[in-house]
């Protein structure tokens, strides 16, 4: 073999390696972006429940009612 072929089989050994491993990147990656769409879902119902208790909880408590007078701060 001469030293121009053996680089050729070097250089087709790192090919191989670097589709290899960015298939591997690849899947990780899809799997990385599912898990990441379920945590957002996840987040989102989270914050839907807070702001439902909330309003429920503020509907609830019954408002002292304002002075005579009073200047509302709103």
């Amino acid at each position: 073999m001469t030293s121009m072929e053996l680089r050729l089989a070097e250089l087709r050994a790192e090919l191989a390696t670097g589709e290899r491993t960015l298939a591997e990147l690849d899947q990780r990656r899809e799997q990385l972006v599912t898990s990441m769409l379920r945590i957002s879902g996840a987040v989102q119902v989270l914050e839907e429940l807070a702001g439902a208790g909330r309003e429920t909880a503020e509907s609830e408590v019954p408002s002292e009612p304002e002075p005579v007078g009073a200047v509302s701060r709103e």
